[in-house]
């Protein structure tokens, strides 16, 4: 049957590999890639063929992956990111680099394979990354749009290495090409952005005024892959294209549905990308080479970890979201494959170096869901072990204040809420970590305390103690809870009241002893309820008893005695996962 054979046999393994993993509570994703080991070529039992065919559709599942991204996240939302993407990220780049040369170096291996080995390490897993976030309901969060923004600069390096790593012998030749591939990629860009943001959203919109599913979805393909295809045409990434195409899309008022079309087919597609990873190794070889393998995973484990915790440190990220960074991206990436593959057809890498660069990018893909996991409980030992030792550099308010509201987060929600409270009695500090975000409430007139929320020496000087009422409006799970313990230790009777990303994060939060919680997106949702209610012919009244029933049923974990907390591993959920702790 050729290839509909092949993912006939891929996805009865991926179903199995998923359920075994969804059973023992592991991520979905170590169920494909150990699907792709059972089905792969050097494996006995049912086997895939046409591994190049399977490889080319597990691309499109990348590029479909950025598609979805870049609906998701419109470049308005990255730009607070900016600096770590386009300044830490080159640094980023470079140290990887360096530090993959010397491992290759050391391992004996000549410098041109120690050179493509550093080159091939410094690219994180745009596909491992994004899919834990989405899976962890961490998506829009701060930690996510910095990986977010990392993994595009990152996936643009990949052109100039694709131009110079191959042509690193004669460099003449190799920077003509750059030069090209830079005029081309200007060129695209500008296309998409002058032309591409008034003629594509136009174009969704009159497909959709047709009412036909079917077009609107395959209006959606057509213009992500094809938009995808036409970079790969001009020397560009596929995937950088689709990305491309779903950043312009994300401006149409039909971006949601463009978005909700498109996530089956876009995690089909995955799904065969985790399996392709899984065929790629082979038994054989990692047991012969066991040694090697392991030390080159655990080096890069390390090595890549300190460093984008540093230069996410460095760039003023704190709290949870250096260890959150370098333990989510410390992996070899998908582009290692492509660029392993033009290294050794090029006989530049041996066979034993090029299935060493495999084995330790699938393995570092692999470990990644646990290490990702790791990031709550190691920064909250750390807190535990250096909690009397911490030195918050802040800004303190020049008067002490009395019976007034603690507000932590500047962000949307936290602007409304603070405009809304002035004037209304007590006075307002706010408690922001993000330098733009602490500056713009400084200049509103409101006293101001930069710095990392979890820390008790802030938010002593915050006056914790003679505070009237705290309003968390951090919206990471993760961080939100850890700030609440430090609240909860430093003042156990304070009212707070908080955002929730989710029930299950508003379920947390109540096990902590907050007020009450409220979730923006169901509120929102509530509100169209009750419109919807009246428009087709309810009462007022009657609408406003039902949406009361509905609010008592969501919000049932703020009224209700808290269950126990379960004090080990993660909180699975449908819709978001946050890591317990014991107030």
């Amino acid at each position: 049957m050729g290839i509909a054979g092949d993912i006939a046999i891929i996805t009865v393994a991926a179903l199995l590999g998923g359920l075994l993993a969804h059973r023992l509570r592991l991520p979905v994703l170590l169920g494909y890639i150990f699907a792709g080991i059972l089905v792969g070529p050097n494996t006995g039992g049912p086997t895939v063929v046409h591994i190049e065919d399977v490889e080319v559709l597990a691309d499109i599942g990348v590029a479909l992956l950025l598609f979805t991204v870049g609906l998701e996240f419109p470049v308005e939302r990255l730009a607070p990111v900016r600096r770590i993407a386009l300044i830490g990220t080159p640094i980023q780049l470079l140290a990887t680099i360096v530090f993959g040369f010397g491992l290759g170096r050391l391992l004996g291996w000549d410098w041109q394979s120690s050179l493509w080995f550093g080159c091939l390490s410094a690219l994180s897993s745009t596909m491992v990354v994004l899919k834990l976030l989405a899976d962890r309901g961490l998506m829009g969060t701060l930690s996510s749009r910095v990986m977010t923004a990392i993994l595009i600069i990152q996936d643009l390096a990949v052109i100039p290495m694709l131009i110079l790593l191959p042509a690193v012998g004669d460099l003449d030749q190799g920077l003509t090409k750059l030069g090209v591939a830079l005029v081309s990629a200007s060129f695209f860009v500008a296309a998409m952005f002058f032309l591409g943001s008034k003629f594509l959203p136009w174009l969704m919109a009159r497909v959709a005024s047709w009412r036909s599913r079917e077009l609107f979805m395959i209006t959606v393909m057509a213009l992500g892959l094809g938009i995808g295809y036409a970079s790969y045409r001009l020397g560009l990434s596929f995937a950088f294209g689709a990305f491309l195409a779903g950043m312009v899309l994300s401006r149409s008022e039909f971006s949601h549905q463009a978005l909700s079309e498109i996530i089956p087919l876009r995690d089909l597609f995955t799904m065969l990308f985790f399996v392709s990873v899984g065929m790629m190794l082979e038994p054989a070889y990692l047991r012969q080479h066991w040694g090697v393998i392991l030390f080159l995973v655990a080096a890069v484990f390390l090595g890549k970890s300190l460093i984008f915790s540093a230069i996410t440190r460095v760039f003023g990220y704190v709290n949870i979201m250096p260890a959150a960074v370098g333990l989510s991206m410390f992996q070899v990436g998908e582009f290692a494959f492509v660029l392993a593959r033009v290294g050794f057809q090029g006989k530049v890498l041996s066979a034993d170096v090029y299935l060493t660069i495999l084995s330790v990018a699938a393995l570092t893909m692999a470990l990644t869901p646990f290490t990702a996991g790791l990031a709550a409980p190691l920064y909250a030992w750390w807190r535990r072990r250096l909690g009397g030792k911490v030195r918050t550099s802040f800004e303190a308010p020049s008067e002490e204040m009395e019976d007034h509201v603690i507000l932590i987060g500047y962000g949307r929600i936290g602007r409304f809420l603070a405009s809304a409270l002035r004037g209304q009695g007590p006075g307002i500090l706010v408690l922001e970590e993000h330098p733009d975000r602490a500056r713009a409430a400084r200049q509103s007139g409101y006293p101001v305390i930069a710095g990392d929320a979890s820390s008790e020496v802030l938010l002593e000087a915050a006056g914790l103690d003679r505070a009237r009422l705290l309003i968390l409006t951090i919206p990471d799970p993760l961080n939100s809870l850890l700030t609440l313990q430090r609240i909860r230790h430093l003042n156990s009777n304070l009212k707070v009241m908080a955002r929730a990303s989710c029930i299950e994060h508003m379920e947390e939060l109540a096990h902590h002893g907050v007020e009450a919680a409220f979730v923006p997106e169901l509120e929102a949702g509530l509100e169209l309820l009750y419109e919807s209610l009246v428009e087709i012919g309810l009462t007022a009244q009657d609408a406003q008893e039902m949406l009361h029933q509905v609010r008592l049923q969501h919000y049932a974990p703020m009224l209700r005695e808290a269950e126990e907390v379960d004090q080990e591993g993660l909180l699975a959920t449908s819709g978001c996962e946050v890591t317990t702790h014991a107030r």
